[in-house]
């Protein structure tokens, strides 16, 4: 039961082949039973998921409609989205014990559309990391090689993905934290077009970058999860008020396996030095594949993507450094050192400095300096023209082909431990993914297949222009349905 698709469980509890109760008990078992080993979750809420269960067990005994295509299938929460009276940290003790008295708008949706929320995964803390090294609570491990990291910031999410935890996660996506953990687990990832989906309750990183996105195995789960969060939210007021792309069509039309007419640009910047020679093999193949199936394959040339990271890492952490001012200690979450002889200012300072981890304060002190006086001009300032010039070349771009095509990331997960005395190595896995988070454009990575040199999972990102969400998933799809299995985890 844990190993079939979110579309198919679905199906079977709607039908009363199965009940929601019971496919939601046998992914807790799962978790009790691998969670040890794995380090997903943060929190496991059983009888909330199970009181969830029934609810959609007792509107299928009824003959109601089913509230959404997904009703009664378990979902794992990335735990910087805030659910009403759930703990929710961010990955960090300076949220520990905080229990929203809100959902966020996602979590609404999810709730709404009947979704089993199984609990609230791993994450770098505050979103700010590439493996899940960065949580206060521990690293999570790969389902693929316990040796190895999950992708981070969201590796809770795509690890219990991979070990059949949950057959449907949520993520949020900064850099790259939904596409690069799905390319290193043999998930599917996909991160919205900016504005898409409501940021309304997502606890902030950096707020022009950070969307949140769906997490499946399958394109058809992540499609039919993308119908259900996505959407106009007069609370958030970056939120697009625009139809939502039809994805879900769009996926079963590409299922179909013919992409004849479809331009497909393969960027030229994202190969080459610091690509694993296993991952670029496995991206050639993939865009001989698609070529196969009828598409026109087209060299693509963006010479600012060369600049994207270091442009990321000054509006990112400048960004950060406004947003995490709010932990200050005095209104909720973690408070150190108020005995009532020491001023706020020092109350505030202890308790940063015991709630914050190294990453977080490293970005904080990176996004300040670059927000000072007589630096601004030099570093933000600078750093936003080159996210208008990566703007203007992906719309130059989009002008020849339909969709851009790169690896998700540029090596396969690496070992835990092994990037993290280097900043600057562990910033370099989110390479190929920050350009559409500059531009605001959607992107996608489906699994390619396995490494030719360590046997673990690679993945293919596909990129489209803004509310063109569509495009990705029919390229998608007819991918992954010409590709087929890839095989599983070994946990």
């Amino acid at each position: 039961m844990i190993r079939q698709t979110a579309a198919e469980l679905a199906a079977k509890i709607h039908r009363g082949e199965t009940t929601s109760v019971e496919v939601t008990q046998a992914h807790l078992d799962r978790i009790a039973e691998t969670d040890g080993k794995l380090n997903a979750f943060l929190h496991v809420d059983t009888e909330g998921a199970l009181a969830q269960a029934r609810k959609v067990d007792e509107d299928v005994a009824a003959g109601r409609t089913p509230a959404s295509p997904l009703a009664g299938v378990p979902l794992a929460l990335k735990d910087v989205l805030t659910q009403e009276g759930i703990p929710t940290t961010a990955g960090s003790k300076i949220l520990e014990g905080w229990r929203p008295p809100y959902d966020a708008t996602v979590t609404r949706k999810l709730k709404e559309a009947g979704i089993v929320i199984l609990g609230k995964t791993n994450m770098d803390e505050f979103a700010m990391g590439s493996s899940t090294e960065n949580s206060a609570y521990g690293p999570t491990a790969n389902p693929w090689d316990l040796t190895r990291i999950p992708g981070g910031s969201g590796g809770g999410s795509s690890a219990a993905l991979a070990a059949h935890q949950a057959p449907l996660a949520i993520g949020t996506d900064t850099g790259g934290s939904i596409r690069q953990p799905g390319a290193v687990t043999g998930t599917v990832g996909v991160k919205p077009t900016y504005g898409t989906v409501s940021r309304y309750g997502l606890i902030a990183f950096s707020s022009s970058l950070d969307q949140a996105g769906p997490c499946a195995r399958t394109v058809l789960d992540a499609a039919l999860l993308h119908e259900v969060i996505g959407g106009y939210d007069p609370m958030d007021s970056t939120s697009i008020n625009a139809p939502l792309p039809p994805v879900v069509a769009a996926t079963r039309e590409g299922a179909q396996g013919d992409l004849s007419g479809v331009r497909v640009g393969v960027v030229t910047q994202f190969s080459g030095e610091g690509y694993q020679p296993g991952v670029l093999r496995s991206f050639e193949a993939a865009v001989s594949q698609l070529k196969e199936l009828g598409a026109e394959i087209v060299e693509i040339s963006c010479p600012s993507f060369d600049y994207a990271l270091p442009a990321y890492y000054l509006i990112a952490p400048s960004e950060a450094s406004s947003n995490l001012a709010r932990f200050d200690a005095m209104r909720y979450g973690l408070r150190v050192g108020d005995d009532g002889n020491r001023s706020t200012e020092e109350v505030m300072s202890l308790t940063r400095e015991a709630g914050f981890g190294p990453e977080v304060k490293r970005r904080i002190m990176i996004g300040t300096y670059a927000l000072s006086a007589g630096y601004y001009d030099a570093y933000y300032g600078s750093a936003q023209k080159v996210r208008t010039l990566i703007t203007r070349e992906f719309e130059q771009a989009f002008t020849k082909v339909d969709v851009l095509v790169s690896p998700t990331t540029p090596t396969t997960a690496f070992k835990i431990g092994e990037r993290t005395n280097d900043p600057v190595a562990m910033y370099k896995a989110d390479l190929c993914t920050i350009p559409s988070n500059l531009a605001g454009n959607c992107g996608l990575s489906v699994p390619s297949g396995l490494s030719d040199e360590d046997g673990m999972p690679v993945g293919l990102q596909i990129m489209a222009p803004a509310l063109q969400d569509h495009r990705m998933y029919r390229v998608a799809a007819a991918y992954e349905a010409a590709r087929g299995p890839i095989g599983g985890a070994s946990l």
